[in-house]
């Protein structure tokens, strides 16, 4: 049986029907490639690696888990590999979707390494903390929109699916947990400059409860920043009005 380690924040998902809800909210599509991030005990892994007519690779950073998953399911050889995928290049060329019971401790960052390689990969299924989850998928105007929130809904659409009880994990976490997928749009906002756009949305809710016109100092002169626009929060700022702001930066 494989340990738990508190240093990856480890709690794994046993309730076979959530597991089968998550593959379940994966669009399958006949040669598509999935790569599935941090299968731990294999909950999601026993289903994924049999579905038909793809390509499936893991990726693990617990070298015992390895360990185990490779003893529970030998066919795994040469799919499942060991790393970080902070640190990691995708297991394949061309485009992949993402799937996983994602480390609640890096998932912001995990999908910030989704943005980066954007433009290959279509579909990505995960479980986050609910707070996280909701903060994707969260509009203008409430409290829990933010950086992820414009930066991912800038390039998908973001569905958040279901939550998933504590009590589904061994051992339940401190926090509730949802699964949210997202379809990727492409560029719809023809953004152009993807740096200065996300520089300026990083900006902007570094002081979230200002008025724009005092973060966005850097950004644009005295004289810009007078407009009556910049009166408003980073909050109640739509997509399209970040990316419109960000094509005014000289």
């Amino acid at each position: 049986m494989y340990i738990l380690k508190k240093s990856l924040g480890q709690h794994f998902l046993h309730d076979d029907a959530i597991c089968r809800k998550i593959v379940d909210a994966l669009p399958v599509t006949m040669g598509m490639k999935l790569w599935e991030i941090g299968p731990g005990g294999g909950a999601l892994t026993r289903y994924l690696k049999d579905i038909p007519g793809i390509g499936f690779h893991a990726l693990e950073i617990d070298r015992e888990k390895i360990a185990y998953l490779l003893n529970r399911y030998p066919d795994l050889e040469g799919r499942l590999k060991e790393g970080d995928i902070l640190k990691e290049d995708p297991p394949f060329a061309g485009s992949f979707s993402l799937i996983g019971n994602f480390p609640y401790n890096i998932s912001s960052q995990i999908l910030f390494r989704v943005l980066e390689w954007k433009a290959r990969i279509p579909t990505v299924v995960g479980m986050f903390q609910k707070e996280v989850a909701q903060r994707i998928a969260s509009g203008p105007g409430n409290k829990s929109y933010g950086i992820l929130s414009v930066l991912v809904q800038a390039y998908y659409q973001v569905e958040y699916l279901f939550e998933v009880d504590q009590q589904c994990f061994t051992p339940p976490p401190k926090v509730k947990s949802a699964v949210i997928r997202l379809r990727n749009l492409g560029d719809p906002y023809q953004i152009g400059d993807v740096r200065k756009f996300t520089r300026l949305v990083k900006a902007a809710f570094g002081q979230r409860r200002k008025m724009l016109r005092n973060p966005l100092k850097p950004f644009f002169s005295e004289e810009i920043l007078k407009d009556p626009f910049f009166s408003r929060r980073a909050e109640t700022l739509s997509i399209a009005e970040f990316v419109n702001l960000s094509k005014q930066i000289i």
